[in-house]
């Protein structure tokens, strides 16, 4: 099971990728001021993630905003060629930006992986949303049904940040 709401995002190493381009930095000092909107991904290019989870993101990143976000992130298992690669063919860089977690480091320390070795897969995380404010984790939704995007889908967390406003 993930964190607990109030729980502090761990400090993990990993890669960011946005339009700027990519960048080795610490998780918990990316989200350490402001509003967050995470989402957790099995996959890039996986076909629920692709076609499904990132679109409704990008879809609703204004919403966002106008909701008092200051950033959406997309977390996956993938490296970040994988990764960048994803964002430009999606078109989510400017919109939404991508954390490379290539060794689930970060996946295991929110208590968010999965293993999916009988899959090939190895481990990933689950799929996932949270709300984080100022570094504090203040709302997660874990998806139940493999293949479903419902409370980790951007219009039930654009619900959850208007409501944290």
């Amino acid at each position: 099971m993930a964190l607990d709401v109030g729980s502090k995002v761990p400090s993990t190493k990993v890669k960011l990728v946005n339009a700027e381009g990519v960048k080795d930095i610490d998780f918990a000092d990316l989200v350490a001021q402001g509003t967050s909107v995470i989402f957790a991904v099995p996959g890039a290019f996986t076909s629920t993630c692709h076609l499904n989870h990132m679109p409704g993101y990008i879809g609703h990143s204004a919403d966002f905003k106008d909701a008092g976000v200051d950033r959406i992130l997309c977390l996956s298992v993938n490296d970040h060629y994988v990764m960048q690669h994803w964002g430009e063919q999606t078109g989510a860089l400017g919109f939404v930006d991508l954390i490379a977690d290539g060794n689930a480091d970060l996946a295991k320390a929110l208590k968010l992986d999965k293993d999916f070795s009988a899959a090939g897969f190895g481990t990933r995380y689950v799929r996932s949303s949270l709300l984080v404010k100022d570094g504090v984790i203040s709302h997660v939704e874990i998806e139940t049904v493999p293949g479903e995007v419902v409370v980790s889908g951007a219009p039930h967390m654009l619900e959850e940040a208007k409501k944290n406003q």
